[in-house]
């Protein structure tokens, strides 16, 4: 696998794109105890060896049913919480091996826009703090200079001055969302992971978070994971696409040939669950029989196997690789030749 992304970062340096974010082989495993001593008794196989590269300016989606481990890979790489194995590089340097001061230093090029932005956001704190928070802590400014760059993040996301001295409780939904990008921003990041942001929105908010990270990303010049579960928006955001299932990677393409020619069972079925804004056209409907193992015992060979509709013995033995199969087209399917 270790190889597999090395060829890709390989390939990207050739044509001239620069892979800011490189993550090679991560494992998280969670422990399970239990008994009078709380021993460790199972592992939950959250992410078990996931493999892509992040471009500098681009944004990657990535997809995939609830608990496949979308979320964990985000934190994994910002290390909000540790990695069992794996790699991680960002610019070159590889995270994992950071501490203390180095790390904290790091933490200024990397964000997150989390899911929930009201549990995000101390109730007892104006929002001017709580965006300020991250440039107090890295010593960045006086305390005029902080409070000039809180209203200019403010003003970025489409809130006003005076929102800064009010709490979370008095804003909708979608404007706490706008300060949790405000939050993220202020500390000038390059990458932003961006977890699920407009899942707990109207349709309308939803387009104007969308493009206000899109404008974002022009004017700073930003590079996202934007974690969701919609389609449709991964569609309308993402350059490239990584579909996740069970804690592995099934698809990583680019967004028009992955919508156009999805390779993996599982990304054919989630694509036809999309709907149609046409009343008189009607798209065939894959339904997966079942449900998503669990991951504390997953199955053996390729995980997709107990729900594929067109599994063959081999599926259930042996593990398919994760390999390109034309030009930054990657799949894990035995019936991909």
């Amino acid at each position: 696998m270790k190889e597999q992304v090395l060829s890709i970062t390989d390939k990207a340096a050739k044509d001239g794109k620069w892979d800011l974010v490189q993550v090679r082989d991560l494992v998280k495993y969670f422990p399970v105890k239990g008994g009078i001593l709380q021993r460790v008794i199972a592992w939950v196989q959250a992410v078990d060896h996931v493999s892509f590269t992040i471009r500098e300016g681009e944004t990657v989606g990535l997809v995939g049913e609830s608990g496949c481990g979308k979320t964990t890979v985000g934190r994994c790489i910002l290390r909000l919480i540790e990695p069992t194995g794996g790699n991680i590089l960002f610019e070159g340097v590889d995270i994992m091996t950071l501490r203390g001061k180095e790390l904290k230093e790091m933490r200024r090029n990397m964000q997150i826009i989390f899911q929930d932005p009201y549990s995000s956001l101390d109730p007892r704190m104006p929002i001017g703090e709580s965006i300020a928070e991250g440039l107090h802590i890295h010593n960045i400014g006086t305390p005029k200079e902080r409070f000039e760059i809180v209203i200019e993040m403010l003003r970025k996301v489409g809130l006003e001055d005076y929102h800064a001295r009010r709490y979370p409780h008095e804003f909708s939904g979608g404007q706490r969302q706008r300060i949790g990008i405000a939050r993220a921003l202020a500390l000038r990041p390059k990458f932003i992971v961006a977890d699920e942001p407009v899942s707990a929105l109207d349709v309308s908010i939803q387009s104007q978070v969308l493009n206000i990270l899109k404008e974002l990303q022009r004017e700073f010049g930003l590079t996202y994971l934007f974690i969701a579960h919609n389609l449709s928006v991964v569609e309308h955001i993402s350059d490239r696409v990584a579909v996740m299932y069970l804690g592995k990677l099934a698809e990583f393409a680019e967004r028009g040939e992955l919508f156009r020619n999805p390779l993996h069972p599982y990304t054919q079925a989630l694509m036809s669950a999309i709907p149609i804004p046409d009343p008189k056209l009607k798209r065939e409907r894959i339904i997966l029989q079942g449900d998503v193992p669990s991951p504390l015992n997953p199955p053996k060979g390729c995980r997709f196997h107990p729900r594929c509709p067109v599994a063959m013995e081999h599926c259930a033995f042996e593990e398919p690789p994760f390999r390109e199969v034309s030009p930054d087209h990657w799949v894990a399917c035995w019936l991909v030749e």
